[in-house]
């Protein structure tokens, strides 16, 4: 049996993290209903395929991420290249396109992986929160936060918190009128409150630094 989970802003969502934090209740009240999908459009749907642009968009902007994305997928027709395809490609012509060395070592290691029946992308839907961060992170390149963005846009869990996003800490800083970023410890505590919705409260967390003042 999946336990993939369905993404989705319910009334029992919303109703769950207004009565449960003030602050979420704020949030909710003054942007509505979030249009989820906005987030993962552009996202390509099969594992492999997310796990690749995942790499290549690590420590970029949304612009500079999706312009390297499509110069690396340009070496390749335009399509996704396969696991195999990737291993024989040239990795200076991977440089080329715009990629860090560690970047064109981190989407080989991938590619590798999985040629080598090393991560079962197959089972990923079918394992817990815990046991998807395990198989990914045991790839040289996917660290917690991609493994966490991996969970929430792609098998669509209900209940991940980004500890270690920039984004998510930065908003709860300037909502919580803290004085100064949160640690993972910190958002671990604040977040207890939004269980089992943190995927949702992470959402509308980015939405308000979305719509921020300058």
């Amino acid at each position: 049996m999946s336990v993939t989970g369905v993404l989705e802003v319910s009334d029992e969502a919303l109703e769950h993290l207004s009565k449960a934090d003030d602050v979420m209740a704020k949030l909710i009240e003054e942007h509505g209903p979030l249009d989820l999908e906005a987030r993962r459009r552009g996202r390509p749907a099969d594992a492999y395929g997310a796990l690749l642009r995942s790499i290549v968009g690590q420590q970029l902007s949304v612009k500079a991420a999706r312009t390297i994305y499509e110069r690396l997928l340009d070496l390749f027709d335009g399509t996704t290249p396969t696991p195999d395809q990737l291993l024989a490609a040239d990795p200076e012509a991977m440089r080329a396109a715009g990629l860090s060395r560690p970047k064109v070592s981190y989407i080989r290691s991938l590619a590798s992986h999985v040629v080598e029946g090393e991560l079962h992308l197959g089972s990923l839907d079918e394992m817990s929160d815990t046991e998807v961060i395990a198989e990914l992170t045991a790839v040289k390149g996917l660290g917690e936060w991609t493994a966490h963005m991996f969970l929430m846009f792609h098998l669509r869990r209900p209940d991940v918190l980004p500890v270690g996003d920039q984004g998510i800490r930065r908003a709860v800083e300037r909502l919580y009128g803290l004085e100064g970023i949160p640690d993972a410890a910190t958002l671990e505590r604040l977040g207890e409150r939004w269980a089992p919705y943190r995927t949702l409260a992470s959402l509308y967390l980015w939405h308000s630094l979305d719509n921020a003042p300058v």
